[in-house]
């Protein structure tokens, strides 16, 4: 007879993490990570997570662990529990922080599954707020900015916090990319920020459903002329956004819509 799967976990390195090994750990600042939604066991966008703990490895611990050694490790948490759930795979070095740690030292992954998630219902509207991140083109851990500014935001009314650099350029929100509506293509706001792996699903396929595409710098005097506006993260490829600061944005259902069914269009692939 046997029992269905309902079990999260925390692993360290694909097997189950001990007390004593996530005591260094705890509110340790000196990572990166990736997150995902998983669905019947299979991931979209598996290989774009892989790309983005790879860049990102290089760039904090100048080395990278082999993409099949972290497969090993998300397989493990993924056959551990439910067919659906959130996962968030870290990487960091047992050298710790604050050490000027070698790169003989292999960087460690670990992994924690929790409920499947898929985000707010929306429609949102996000606080402007003046923020640049530092290293924005990684996922790392310890940004305190980001819920700092998301409960600032809240304590003014808004649901959420969208960035503005020093250029006046909106960039990204606090855990989201930001997504742009003219009425007849996706803009994509031009800024230095972290592309996301859901963004990136949706640009490809986007690119073979024939739907027009571009980068452009967008500020808060660009808003109204604008036809829609989202927010997309790993819960979600879009939720509408009906006002950034002052400035009022349609719902625009149909390009919510259209950013659905280009996610959906993605395949499921097995880590």
């Amino acid at each position: 007879m046997s029992t269905a799967v309902t079990s999260f976990v925390v692993h360290r390195n694909g097997r189950a993490a001990t007390a004593g090994e996530l005591a260094p750990l705890a509110f340790a600042g000196y990572a990166h990570f990736t997150a995902m939604q998983v669905r019947g066991g299979r991931v979209r966008g598996l290989d774009l997570h892989l790309e983005r703990l790879r860049a990102a490895s290089v760039e904090l611990f100048g080395r990278a662990l082999p993409d099949d050694l972290v497969r090993s490790h998300l397989r493990a948490a993924v056959q551990a529990g439910p067919a659906d759930l959130s996962l968030t795979a870290t990487v960091y070095s047992p050298a710790g922080e604050f050490t000027v740690a070698g790169t003989d030292v292999p960087p460690e992954v670990l992994v924690r599954t929790g409920p499947a998630a898929s985000g707010p219902r929306g429609p949102l509207a996000l606080a402007a707020v003046e923020h640049e991140r530092t290293l924005p083109a990684v996922k790392h851990v310890g940004e305190v900015a980001k819920t700092y500014f998301l409960r600032q935001a809240a304590g003014r009314g808004f649901d959420d916090a969208a960035f503005v650099d020093r250029r006046g350029r909106l960039s990204e929100g606090t855990i989201w990319n930001l997504a742009f509506w003219d009425g007849t293509a996706v803009v994509w706001p031009r800024a230095e920020m972290l592309n996301g792996v859901t963004m990136g699903i949706v640009r490809r396929q986007l690119d073979r459903l024939g739907v027009p595409q571009r980068d452009q710098e967008v500020t808060l005097a660009d808003l109204p002329a604008l036809a829609g506006a989202v927010v997309m993260n790993s819960w979600t490829p879009g939720v509408a956004v009906h006002r950034i600061g002052s400035v009022s944005l349609p719902e625009a259902p149909s390009f919510v819509e259209l950013l659905h069914r280009a996610y959906r269009a993605e395949p499921l692939t097995s880590p």
